[in-house]
Parts: structure tokens; C-alpha cells; sequence
């Protein structure tokens, strides 16, 4: 069975890099072909059941995937969007879950309420790994991702508390809302002095840490510390995550190098990959658990599904568009980038999708109370919770690029590139005038201060040749010729020395390390040119 077990997690995972070209060639995002794929497979009987404990899935995904997110931001893009994102991520989860709870309770009036606000505050948030798989390659105005981002990165620590203290009322028959108050704002005090410290002491230790893959090692580590510390001591393991990671993406402007960067991008592309597409194929693969779980008679939740996914969906436009109202002249005043629109609000709301938490909370309900009974409505809150995941990432999944194309919500390119422009020309302002203090210090020859000079404007040049002068430009373009001239030339002798290396490594007597060590630096030093 462990056999079958293996066999089935490398085929989700090749199916991962599979899903990459396809979904670019089809316009789709990968997460959605992978969920797809997971319940496909989910259907063939004779494929196996996927065993993984419930309460493994978000310590094994959530760090390292809000990891990956947080190099892609910063503090300050959450703290110019706070007030959007706190209204979405506490206020909108527990009206939400408020509202689940009701709808979920006059229609099985036998399941206690504590179980139906179970189901609320699983299925309220929706997930960090979904909007960052989908929205975050849209075109979308910067602004627009950060707010959903920041919205799916902080609303499982309010989700989790009110699951968790519904479920814990359930378990022992009584409920406090004021002990889950406390829940709430102990669990977040927890969470984030966890992160902070945790990415204190890991930048501290990444300045001691002298090659880029010891780093990239250590960044892979702490998040996982961090979460189950966290989680140990009754703090937000989600938040503490996402303040570590913070932590560390600003303090690796002080330590991090070339090398740490090309290293550490490269290996978080690969990792955000394979994790994202193994997370999206678990939630189509449980698809065989809840039905097994449901019998034969799980058309019969069908009624109450649809009604859950209609609160769900329905009340996210209906806050959207009454926030959005009240709060557009304010945020206008704040924002960089024009306010919220009608159209934005169209493209926000439909980017709500469920997604790996909301499984990981369905499958961890417990399947008996304290007192030995069955845990009242597991199975219709399970099947129900898979109803509103599956809806929201294969309807609202792939159609969201068609809703983004007809509201025409697009990021403002000819903006961004005044600021890439402007920026580039500070940069070659920051080191011509280093060139300055070097050569009145060094004492340089004329001809060689001009010679770097020319060789930076037009490396600039090159880069951006809007952000150029004339001049720049104009050496640039008689330059390109020969330098592609050389590049090719370089390039061919370059090409003969690795064919005479891995010659050598065929031979007896030669060691492959040292032929691995003369590879590299032949490998850089093609990247150099």
C-alpha cells in the first residue's frame, strides 16, 4: 500500500510540471488543471486513496508556499492596504461564517449550531495559495494583488480561532465568547512574536552563513520552526509564518549577495511549483474520501451545498460592494493608484476561491465528541466544504481571466515603466558618482575614468534604453554588433573547453568533483557574457 502511496504522489508531482506549459498554452492557472487532475483520479476506482493526516497538510504546505509569497512583497505593501485588507480578512470572515453558520442550520435544524459555525469559519476565508496561484498572474494592478494576497495571508488566523472554538464547543458541550476573544487576540500576539523572533534570530544566523546555499537552506527551515513553535504555544501558526517570512525578505537587503539572490530565486520558483501543484491534486484527490464518506446518499447534500456556495459567493459581492461604497472617497485620498471601481470589484469578488485550508480543516474535524457520540454533521459538513473548494477553484477558477479581460482591469504598464525608468537612472546616477569619489581617490588616468564611464552608460543603455541619453544610446546601438559578434565567439570556445571537461569526466582517474568545480566557473563564466 505504501508502494501505491509513493507511485501516487510522483505522479501528482510530474503532473505538476506537466500542468506548467499546458496551462500556459490553454490560459489556464496550473492550480486549476491540478485540481482537475486530482479528481480525475479521485474517480478511477482503481487508483488508491491518498493517506496523509489531516493535521499534516497545512504544517507540510502553508510555510513554504507563504514563504515564496512574502519574497514576492513587504511590510509596506500591507500597511498601505490595512484597512481593505482588515475589513476582508476579520470583519468579512466572521460575518461570513455568521451568516453559514444560520443558512446551515435552519436547513439540518438537528446539527448544533457550534458545528455549523464549524463549517462557517472553514469555508469563510479564502486561501492565500489559491489567490496567489490564480490572481497574482493577471496583469493585475499592483495594488488589487496586494490587498488579495494580504487578505488570504492574514484571515486564517481569524478562521482558525472561530473553528477551532466551535469545534472545541462541540467536543465539550459549552461555549464562551469571550474565552474565544481571548482565543483570538492571544493566538495573534503569539503568532507574531513568534514570527519576529524567529526571523531575528534567522537573519542574525543567515549573516554568519557564508554560502548562498546554506541561506537558501536555512530560509527553507525556519518557516516550518516557526509554524510549529507557534502552533505549540497556542499562537497563530499561519501569522507567525507570515511575519517571519517578512522578517527575512527585508534583512536580506543586508546580507543576501548575487549568488544568495540567483540561488535562492531559482530554488523557491521550483519549490513554489511542485508544492502548489501537489496541494491543488490533494484537494481533487480527497474528493474520494468525502464521497466514501457520504455513501450513496450524497446527492442528498446537494441542496444544502448550493445554499452554502450561494451565501458564501453572494455575500462576498454584496460586502464588497457596500465597503467599496462607503470607503472609496477615503481610499482615494491614500492610494497611488486609482480607487476601487466597479469593475475592480467585479475581479475581486470572483478571485474568492477556497482552497487548501478549508480542506485541511474539513478533513480534521474530529469524528467523535468527548462523550463518545459522532460528531454531530461531520459528513454534510465535509461534503458541503468540498462543494464550495471545488466550485470556487473549477467555475470561478477559469473564469476569472475571462472576467478580468471583460471588466478590462489591467495594471497600469505605462506607469510602471516611468517608475522602472526612473529608477534605472537613479541607479546609474548612485554609481557614476561612485566612479567619482573612486577616481578623485584612486587618483584614476583620464582615459580610464572615461572608459568605465561609457562602459556604464551603457550597460544602462542596454538594460533600459529608454532611461538612456542620446549618446548612451547611440554606442550602444554601434556596440550591439560587435558585441554579439563576441558573444558568439566566446560563446563557441567556451562551448569546446565543456566538451573537453565532460570528456574528462568519462575517464578513469579523474575525479568527477574537481571536473564539477571546472564546469561551474566555465558555466559563470559563460553567464558573464
Amino acid at each position: 500500500m505504501e508502494h501505491h502511496q509513493l507511485e501516487l504522489i510522483f505522479a501528482v508531482l510530474f503532473a505538476t510540471i506537466l500542468a506548467q506549459p499546458l496551462g500556459r498554452r490553454l490560459g489556464q492557472a496550473p492550480a486549476v488543471l491540478m485540481t482537475a487532475f486530482g479528481v480525475v483520479l479521485a474517480l478511477i476506482p482503481q487508483v488508491p486513496n491518498i493517506q496523509i493526516d489531516p493535521k499534516l497538510i497545512l504544517p507540510l504546505v502553508l510555510p513554504p508556499l507563504l514563504y515564496a509569497a512574502a519574497r514576492r512583497t513587504s511590510w509596506r505593501q500591507f500597511a498601505e492596504n490595512w484597512a481593505a485588507i482588515s475589513l476582508r480578512a476579520v470583519v468579512l470572515v466572521i460575518v461570513t461564517t455568521v451568516a453559514v453558520a444560520w443558512a446551515f442550520h435552519l436547513w439540518y435544524p438537528g446539527i448544533p449550531l457550534g458545528a455549523a459555525v464549524a463549517l462557517g469559519a472553514l469555508v469563510a476565508p479564502p486561501d492565500p495559495v489559491a489567490v496567489s496561484a490564480l490572481a497574482g498572474k493577471l496583469g493585475l494592478p499592483r495594488r488589487l494583488v496586494a490587498v488579495l494576497e494580504g487578505e488570504g495571508l492574514f484571515n486564517d488566523v481569524t478562521a482558525i480561532v472561530l473553528y477551532t472554538a466551535a469545534i472545541q464547543a462541540v467536543m465539550s458541550g459549552s461555549f464562551s465568547a469571550w474565552q474565544a476573544a481571548l482565543d483570538f487576540g492571544v493566538s495573534a500576539l503569539v503568532g507574531t512574536v513568534v514570527g519576529l523572533l524567529f526571523g531575528w534570530a534567522g537573519s542574525k544566523l543567515m549573516h554568519r552563513l557564508d554560502e548562498a546555499p546554506w541561506r537558501v537552506a536555512l530560509g527553507l527551515l525556519l518557516p516550518f520552526a516557526a509554524y510549529g513553535f507557534s502552533e505549540s504555544r497556542g499562537g497563530s501558526a499561519v501569522l507567525a509564518v507570515l511575519v517571519c517570512s517578512l522578517y527575512l525578505t527585508d534583512a536580506a537587503n543586508d546580507f543576501g549577495d548575487s549568488d544568495y539572490r540567483l540561488v535562492g530565486d531559482s530554488f523557491w520558483q521550483i519549490t513554489e511549483m511542485l508544492v502548489t501543484g501537489f496541494a491543488f491534486g490533494l484537494i481533487g484527490l480527497e474528493l474520494s474520501t468525502v464521497l466514501r464518506d457520504a455513501g450513496p446518499d450524497w446527492p442528498r447534500f446537494l441542496g444544502s451545498a448550493a445554499v452554502v456556495i450561494a451565501v458564501v459567493v453572494g455575500l462576498r459581492l454584496i460586502w464588497l460592494l457596500t465597503t467599496t461604497a462607503i470607503f472609496q472617497s477615503w481610499w482615494r485620498t491614500r492610494d497611488r493608484d486609482e480607487p476601487y471601481t466597479w469593475r475592480e470589484t467585479m475581479v475581486t469578488w470572483w478571485a474568492g476561491m477556497r482552497g487548501v485550508a478549508t480542506v485541511a480543516l474539513a478533513l480534521a474535524i474530529p469524528l467523535s465528541t468527548d462523550a463518545g457520540r459522532p460528531f454531530p454533521g461531520r459528513t454534510e459538513i465535509l461534503f458541503t466544504a468540498f462543494a464550495v473548494v471545488l466550485f470556487t477553484l473549477l467555475l470561478q477558477g477559469p473564469t476569472l481571466p475571462a472576467v478580468v479581460r471583460a471588466t478590462g482591469v489591467r495594471a497600469d504598464l505605462g506607469a510602471e515603466r516611468v517608475i522602472e525608468r526612473e529608477l534605472w537612472t537613479r541607479v546609474l546616477q548612485a554609481e557614476l558618482a561612485r566612479l567619482e569619489e573612486i577616481s578623485r581617490t584612486e587618483h584614476l588616468p583620464e582615459e580610464v575614468y572615461d572608459r568605465l564611464r561609457s562602459t556604464f552608460e551603457r550597460r544602462l543603455a542596454h538594460a533600459d534604453p529608454e532611461a538612456a541619453d542620446e549618446n548612451a544610446r547611440m554606442a550602444t546601438d554601434r556596440a550591439l554588433a560587435f558585441t554579439a559578434k563576441m558573444r558568439a565567439i566566446s560563446n563557441d570556445v567556451l562551448e569546446a573547453g565543456r566538451a573537453e571537461a565532460l570528456a574528462a569526466r568519462r575517464e578513469p582517474g579523474v575525479p568527477p568533483d574537481v571536473v564539477d568545480r571546472v564546469m561551474r566557473r566555465l558555466d559563470l563564466r559563460g553567464a558573464a557574457n
